[in-house]
């Protein structure tokens, strides 16, 4: 049967076209000032809106809905309330009132708070985000929300971006005016997050705790073939995993989600799935929804979807690209360079705020990435270097340095152009190669921030972004706004901002070990790891740029620092008790029955009248015993550090330990363990090898 796309797409949304089909013109037109303009949702507005919503949900199936919210656990969460009512007679009618609608009261207390609230205050809140649509999702009309706390702080991703978005909206406005787009009143920035995945045949994945527990393999010797014919990546795609992406865009776009690429990816068993740009509220919403979709697809197929960063060690790990741009509400992408030397000028200057962002708050950006996940990727010659820089191509490069050289440039055709406050000459995209080294690539019209992890919400990287773009956009209003001679102004600031901030642009290989120290003569940060990153988020610098637009209380960070901390070293705890389980209950025994294999096999000869075996064979039960002796004193040490992590308070010093040591204790016991799965019989050996799991999906 063939799939007509155009009808099953956004059939479990309740979108626009059904709005405007099902509300009274009057209660259409109400919903839409809210959502577009942000004007106040009347509680007689939501009433209708909620009755209309319930009638499509059951028709489409729904019995029950719930407030669809994404806490700071980093995945979403929901509490299902059937639509039932009770009637006179042991009766029930489906009822759906709009305070349902509008607020939901979810227990709180066991959701991370950072020390923002006491366990024992279990209210918290979720209310109604109009901007992003409901949809239907396992027979239940999930509606989604942003989750605070009895008093009013944000506990969750979405709060601070829909603050974000709305802080960037009111300084590019007024950067608009000032060009005289006065049709302008609203500027939206979009995103197309690129997911990456691996997937695996489930039975693999059931038979290694380390996968189910951590989502990463802590130890696995590498198989004799990896990806280093390159003959993975945009191949043929298996039949198991082709009927999968095509259930996976099938169940997407049911719910309005605009998957449109999808490919093999470079090392065995992963592959990419990217979406067309759409605002960046709705496009964290959709990217939440692809990944419990890929998780929960990849199940009816009898695969298992591993969305961490770095489950094999070896091979390339899964990033997530943030593709960002800016866009008004008359449709002009703000960071399209345009063909005239006004719209020319007004992207010169949109270009200058985020190479000043990027620059002032390289810092942030790098924290709004860090996770213990993210810290295998980072640097690792597959994903950008931990250290923030840009990348903009030769031609947008030179343009730059005639800027600020104040010289004539010259485009390819040798046609001479000056280049001032408003005389910039059109660039045509894709004028370069692109830069898979650099953390934050111009490529045409859009920057792509690269360094995110596979298995982050893209709310926390976008928020920065957000905010630190309004910050210099709000610093070039505060000086254009009062301007005698708005052109000499505006030719002047550019020059200078792009003179001060020349550093952060690198277009060359960021792998490269001469650029750590180029970077660092340049004065940028190179924060290796999450427990290096964290401190930034928390700065002053920091806490004044949030507060001043908003986006965050000082009280909000705060949290959110210590969440990131206790869940480093959690992570870190977790995967080291799941290691010491897999040694002690299974290696050991395997490498005990491999020496015993060995000793038997030795002794059998010599009982028949073999002659003394040879040296070889008895340097393979000596290094056998020498393996099992230091995976012995690894796991000792291993079980000794975990204690004393129990007896840390301060929870920067925990996870500076969990990282410094524990972690340090596990990569020195793989060490062992690696080498003795490359010599103990695969009958012996208790869990499936790298290979085995990288090509079980035929």
């Amino acid at each position: 049967m063939t799939m007509n796309v155009t009808e099953i797409f956004g059939s479990k949304v309740f979108n626009d076209k059904v709005m405007k089909e099902r509300l009274p013109k009057e209660t259409y037109k109400a919903l839409k000032k809210t959502i577009e303009d942000g004007a106040e949702l009347e509680l007689e507005v939501a009433k209708v809106v909620a009755h209309a919503m319930k009638d499509w949900a059951i028709e489409q199936g729904a019995t029950h809905f719930t407030h669809w919210f994404q806490p700071m656990t980093g995945v979403t969460a929901e509490k299902h309330d059937s639509f039932i009512q009770p009637e006179e007679g042991g009766k029930v009618i489906m009822a759906f009132s709009g305070k349902e609608l509008v607020k939901g009261e979810p227990d709180a207390s066991s959701f991370p708070s950072g020390g923002l609230r006491a366990t024992f205050e279990a209210r918290g809140y979720t209310a109604w985000d109009p901007t992003s649509y409901a949809f239907i999702k396992d027979d239940t009309l999930c509606i989604p929300t942003a989750f605070c706390s009895y008093s009013g702080e944000a506990l969750d991703k979405k709060t601070p971006l829909l603050r974000s978005m709305q802080a960037l909206d009111k300084q590019a406005v007024r950067i608009l005016k000032l060009f005289g787009n006065e049709d302008v009143n609203r500027v939206i920035t979009t995103v197309g997050p690129e997911q990456e995945y691996f997937l695996i045949d489930a039975e693999m994945y059931n038979a290694r705790p380390d996968l189910i527990y951590t989502g990463r393999t802590l130890f696995g010797a590498k198989p004799p073939k990896g990806q280093e014919l390159d003959d993975h990546y945009f191949g043929t795609i298996k039949p198991r995993v082709s009927a999968f992406m095509k259930e996976l865009d099938e169940e997407l776009w049911k719910l309005g989600v605009l998957a449109k690429t999808k490919h093999n990816e470079v090392a065995p068993a992963q592959h990419e799935l990217a979406p067309v740009f759409s605002t960046t509220n709705i496009a964290t919403d959709h990217n939440q929804l692809t990944m419990e979709m890929m998780k929960t697809v990849a199940a009816r197929h009898g695969m298992t979807c591993l969305l961490h960063e770095k489950p094999f060690a070896g091979v390339n790990g899964s990033g997530k690209h943030n593709n960002w741009s800016i866009s008004t509400d008359t449709g002009v992408n703000l960071l399209e360079p345009g063909k005239t030397p006004s719209q020319n000028a007004q992207f010169l200057l949109f270009l200058t705020a985020v190479i000043k962002a990027v620059d002032d708050y390289q810092e942030l950006l790098r924290v709004s990435v860090a996770s213990a996940g993210n810290d295998h990727r980072l640097g690792a010659n597959e994903a950008p270097p931990a250290i923030i820089s840009m990348f903009l191509g030769d031609e947008l490069e030179a343009i730059v340095e005639s800027i600020i050289d104040g010289t004539d440039y010259v485009d390819k055709k040798k046609k001479l152009m000056s280049i001032g406050a408003t005389v910039l000459p059109p660039i045509s995209q894709d004028t370069t190669d692109r830069n898979r080294t650099s953390p934050f690539a111009f490529t045409g019209n859009k920057f792509e921030f690269r360094s995110l992890g596979s298995a982050a919400s893209i709310s926390g990287p976008n928020i920065v972004l957000n905010t630190i773009v309004a910050e210099a956009l709000d610093l070039f209003a505060e000086e254009l706004e009062g301007a005698k001679d708005f052109d000499k102004a505006l030719n002047d600031l550019v020059k200078r901002e792009l003179t001060a901030h020349k550093r952060i642009i690198f277009n060359g290989n960021g792998y490269s070990p001469e650029w750590v120290e180029e970077a660092k003569k340049r004065g940028l940060a190179n924060l290796v790891s999450t427990v290096d990153a964290l401190p930034s988020f928390v700065s002053q610098k920091s806490i004044d740029v949030f507060t001043k637009h908003k986006v965050f209380t000082e009280g909000e960070l705060m949290s959110r620092y210590e969440i990131e901390l206790e869940k480093y070293a959690k992570v870190i705890d977790i995967e080291a008790l799941t290691f010491e389980s897999m040694v002690k209950k299974d290696i050991m025994a395997a490498a005990t029955d491999y020496e015993t294999f060995l000793a038997n096999a030795i002794n059998a000869k010599a009982a028949v009248g073999v002659p003394v075996p040879s040296d070889t064979q008895k340097k393979k039960l000596q290094r056998a015993a020498q393996l099992t002796e230091t995976m012995d004193a690894g796991l000792e040490k291993l079980e000794a550090d975990i204690a004393k992590a129990g007896e840390i308070e301060n929870t920067y010093e925990l996870a500076k330990f969990h990282h410094d040591v524990i972690f340090a204790d596990m990569n020195e016991l793989r060490v062992a363990v690696d080498e003795l799965e490359t010599v103990i019989p695969s009958d012996i050996w208790p869990y499936p090898t790298y290979g085995e799991i990288l090509y079980s999906v035929k």
